[in-house]
């Protein structure tokens, strides 16, 4: 059995209401629970959530809201692993065993349906892996990245690189923050993600937003305005 897990608690502070504001014609959230549908994999969509506006959103796009999150999972500091390990433990309990588990994240407003069904073939045809999940090349080169000293001097985060050529940089990615998909037992067992167990699925920049302020929501509308002039839409 394959379960989508879409963590989403109703305590945004930067953006009030985050995960249920509307971006274009719908409400954040709904995005991420269409990709899940449109890809055809899942047998469950669940929301872990703490909010009832949230529960009554995410149930009327088509998701399932079937516990409520406890508040000791529902603070500011509670990482996204102890939040997709409750779920996983409650479905198991009382409803059925889960082999792959998916955590999609709420803000994933240019995520598609293509970018979870590919990552799970790599992920299913990789048995030594336990993990798969997006990354993006950063847009610059971060060995030229500044910081500032206690003087306030800027100095090079990398200084041993000052005199490597650009082209000569390794190229580095992070993580793109849309949806890791996971084997249970590697959830379970808090198995690290950035890791040996984990396999990338490369996406472009051009689909790629962290939405945590309200510069990176307008940001994220010009992007899906940009992308949806390419379309014909």
């Amino acid at each position: 059995m394959k379960v989508a897990i879409i963590p989403a608690r109703g305590g945004s502070k930067r953006i009030p209401k985050k995960n249920i504001k509307n971006f274009y014609d719908r409400p954040m959230i709904a995005n991420s629970i269409q990709a899940a549908k449109d890809s055809a994999l899942f047998d469950h969509i669940i929301v872990s959530t703490d909010s009832k506006s949230i529960k009554e959103v995410a149930e009327e796009y088509g998701a399932e809201v079937p516990f409520v999150r406890p508040a000791e999972l529902s603070d500011d500091f509670i990482g996204t692993g102890a939040v997709v390990s409750h779920a996983i433990d409650w479905f198991q309990e009382n409803v059925a065993p889960i082999e792959f588990a998916c955590c999609i994240y709420p803000t994933a407003p240019f995520l598609l349906a293509s970018d979870l069904q590919e990552s799970f073939k790599q992920l299913e045809q990789t048995k030594s892996k336990s993990f798969c999940f997006s990354v993006a090349r950063f847009a610059f080169p971060v060995q030229r990245a500044l910081t500032f000293n206690e003087q306030d001097e800027i100095e090079m985060l990398f200084a041993k690189e000052a005199g490597t050529r650009s082209q000569d940089l390794k190229e580095v990615f992070h993580d793109a923050g849309q949806f890791y998909w996971g084997r249970v037992n590697a959830f379970l067992d808090n198995t690290p993600t950035f890791g040996p167990a984990a396999i990338p699925f490369f996406m472009p920049r051009s689909r790629v937003m962290d939405i945590d302020d309200e510069e990176d929501w307008q940001e994220a509308e010009l992007m899906y305005e940009v992308l949806q002039k390419k379309q014909g839409r």
